[in-house]
């Protein structure tokens, strides 16, 4: 008891509160989410995501090399497609030519050494923005399930590491899993958005690739609740069952909760995403002067890492890297 224990001792200096630090953010937790559109050297300015950008392939190759050489093992790529491209159900997800498909190809063609991640799910390919097929209203889980199976073929014939479905329907990864096998992709792993929150804090993300229908039913009938939690439990429980290698937690920072139980209770990697809006705020709040940037933001993923992240997807990964390396 103090004053024999002083607890204090071990922060006296920077190198003891090093030594004793009991979790530590390396570059190989990074995962960093790239947005891509058509056409050759452009950068489009993502106006509520400040420093984001939509990238065509050639420039979205070299962020990935810039990327892979800061140590970053992985990119995430998400489609920003043109509206006439859109259909009611999603005939563009299962174009083996579409953007996502010519991205990876042209990714895989080079020397890079980065892992790719896919999204499956149909949000940026309809017109009304859900993430699946609406029929009178509603999404209909089993059409939507085969329609993403679909999609995920398409990603993995054009040679995606990692297939990350995020629509939350029920039964989606068994039916990705046997097709990915039937069709010889057994190496193809399959991270599952298996807590994904109906969360508030995605508004950037969707002004990003396109979906940002302001007409579209909410999502509230297949994205989780943000009340629950043993829901959430279940739903890890399930997908880890039919077959997925990882899963995600999203949004990260409002489910650290959720990450902790999650990486104590299952013995699989859990993934977090540090979503589109709490990047945004801390960008702005930084922006505004109140907050510092480099502190706050190494300090949020430290704390994501802390709750029991594995790896976790961020929009300043490349920046991070630059901080901590």
């Amino acid at each position: 008891m103090y004053p024999i224990v002083r607890l204090r001792r071990n922060r006296r200096t920077s190198w003891l509160r090093d030594l004793n630090a009991e979790t530590k953010l390396s570059i190989e937790n990074l995962i960093l989410p790239v947005f891509l559109v058509e056409g050759n050297n452009i950068q489009q300015e993502i106006k509520t995501m400040p420093g984001v950008f939509r990238l065509s392939i050639d420039q979205m190759i070299k962020v990935a090399k810039e990327a892979s050489l800061r140590g970053i093992k992985s990119i995430a790529l998400f489609p920003s497609i043109d509206n006439s491209l859109k259909s009611e159900h999603a005939d563009e997800a299962y174009n083996i030519d579409n953007l996502i498909a010519r991205a990876v190809r042209a990714l895989k063609n080079t020397d890079i050494d980065i892992g790719v991640i896919c999204d499956v799910a149909l949000d940026p390919y309809t017109i009304h923005g859900h993430d699946g097929i609406l029929v009178n209203g509603d999404i209909d889980n089993d059409q939507t399930v085969v329609a993403l199976s679909r999609q995920a073929m398409v990603l993995a014939d054009a040679g995606v590491d990692i297939i990350a479905p995020s629509d939350m329907m029920d039964g989606r990864i068994i039916s990705i899993r046997e097709d990915l096998d039937d069709q010889g992709h057994m190496n193809v792993n399959i991270l599952a958005y298996a807590a994904k929150y109906n969360s508030a804090f995605y508004g950037p993300f969707r002004d990003a690739v396109g979906s940002d229908n302001k007409n579209y039913l909410c999502k509230a009938t297949y994205q989780m609740d943000v009340r629950n939690t043993k829901e959430a439990i279940r739903e890890i429980e399930q997908d880890l069952h039919e077959g997925a290698d990882m899963v995600m937690v999203k949004p990260a920072l409002s489910s650290l909760d959720i990450i902790n139980q999650a990486s104590t209770n299952f013995d699989a990697p859990v993934l977090a995403f540090q979503v589109s809006g709490e990047y945004a705020m801390m960008k702005y709040a930084s922006q505004h002067g109140a907050i510092n940037w480099e502190r706050s933001i190494v300090e949020s993923l430290t704390c994501i890492k802390r709750a029991g992240a594995s790896a976790i997807f961020t929009y300043a990964a490349l920046e991070v890297a630059d901080l901590i390396k």
